[in-house]
C-alpha cells in the first residue's frame, strides 16, 4: 500500500470543558505531516479524550485545532474522513467472537461501503475481492502482522491473540481505509517492555511511510513529539459511570455519519456538526477524565 501525505496536526489552546470542570486545555502543537505524535499522561488526566478532539469525534470548547487543513471543532465531519481510529477501549474495539479473518473482512467491506467511492461497488465482485485482498495484504505487512504465526492462521479467534498482535490488527484494519492520520489509545497498556519497543518501532514504521501517527500512552521514548495532559477535575469516582456515556455517544455519532449511501456528498463548512447527536457526545465525552 502506497501510504498517502500524512495530515499535519496544528492546535492552539485547544480545550475542552464539561459540567465537572476541564478534561483539557492550553494544548498546544505544530506538527508536520508523518510525524509520530504521543500524548502522554496518567490515566483520568484526559489523554484518550483529548485523542478523540483531534480526531473530529469529539467537539472542543476552548480554542482550536487544525487536522490536514481542516479546523476544529467546525469541520470535525472532514476531519473523520481522514483520521482513523486504531483501537480505543470502549469505542473501536475489536469484535472477540470474530476470527481475524473474519475481522478483516468485516473492514474491509464497511470500508468500501461507507468511505469508498460509489463506482466501486459496482465493480465485478471478483474485481471486487481481489482489490480487497490487496488492500488487506499491504495492511497486514504494514502493520507488523503475519497471519501464519497465529496459532490457527486467519482462523486464529480475536480473543486468543496476545495484546500486541491484537494492536497490530486494529492497526491493519484502520490502514484499510488510507488515513491521513492514525490514532491509537493506550498505546502501553499490558505490554511488556520489549513489546512496548516493538509497539513504538512499528508507529515509526507507518509515520516514516508518510501517515502522521498519534499515540496515547503513559510514557513515550525519546525520539518523538510529546504532548502532556494535565489531571481533569472529575471525581473519580464518577468517571466509569462518564466513560460508558461517552462512548456510547460517540458511537452513536459515527453511526449517524455513515448512514448516507457510499459517495454521497456531506458539507463540510456549515453549522451540521452542531446538530443533537453531536451535542450529546460533547456533553458526555467533556464529562469524562477517563484516558
Amino acid at each position: 500500500m502506497d501510504s498517502p501525505h500524512g495530515a499535519a496536526v496544528k492546535a492552539e489552546d485547544f480545550g475542552l470543558k464539561g459540567p465537572r470542570g476541564w478534561v483539557f486545555r492550553g494544548v498546544r502543537l505544530d506538527a508536520e505531516p508523518g510525524s509520530l505524535i504521543a500524548v502522554e499522561g496518567p490515566s483520568g488526566s484526559g489523554r484518550t479524550c483529548l485523542l478523540l478532539a483531534l480526531t473530529g469525534r469529539m467537539k472542543a470548547t476552548e480554542g482550536h485545532a487544525e487536522i490536514a487543513g481542516h479546523r476544529l471543532p467546525r469541520h470535525m465531519t472532514a476531519v473523520r474522513r481522514v483520521a482513523a481510529l486504531g483501537p480505543v477501549t470502549g469505542v473501536n474495539e475489536l469484535d472477540q467472537s470474530l476470527t481475524v479473518a473474519e475481522q478483516l473482512r468485516e473492514g474491509a467491506l464497511l470500508q468500501r461501503r461507507y468511505e469508498g467511492p460509489v463506482r466501486a461497488l459496482l465493480r465485478p465482485r471478483g474485481e471486487r475481492r481481489a482489490d480487497a485482498r490487496a488492500r488487506i495484504d499491504a495492511a497486514l505487512a504494514a502493520a507488523g502482522l503475519d497471519l501464519a504465526t497465529l496459532p490457527k492462521g486467519p482462523r486464529t479467534s480475536v480473543r486468543d491473540l496476545e495484546r500486541l498482535e491484537a494492536v497490530r490488527l486494529s492497526v491493519a484494519i484502520a490502514l484499510l481505509g488510507e488515513p491521513r492520520l492514525l490514532a491509537l489509545d493506550d498505546l502501553d497498556l499490558k505490554l511488556s517492555d520489549a513489546e512496548r519497543a516493538e509497539a513504538w518501532t512499528l508507529l515509526r514504521s507507518i509515520a516514516a511511510a508518510g501517515t502522521t501517527v498519534l499515540a496515547v500512552c503513559s510514557e513515550a521514548p525519546d525520539d518523538v513529539t510529546v504532548l502532556r495532559t494535565a489531571a481533569a477535575e472529575a471525581e473519580p469516582a464518577t468517571k466509569a459511570a462518564e466513560a460508558t456515556k461517552a462512548t456510547k455517544a460517540t458511537k452513536d455519532a459515527e453511526a449517524a455519519e455513515a448512514g448516507p449511501a457510499a459517495g454521497t456528498d456531506t458539507k463540510t463548512d456549515e453549522t451540521d456538526e452542531t446538530d443533537d447527536t453531536t451535542k450529546g457526545a460533547d456533553d458526555a465525552l467533556a464529562e469524562t477524565g477517563r484516558a
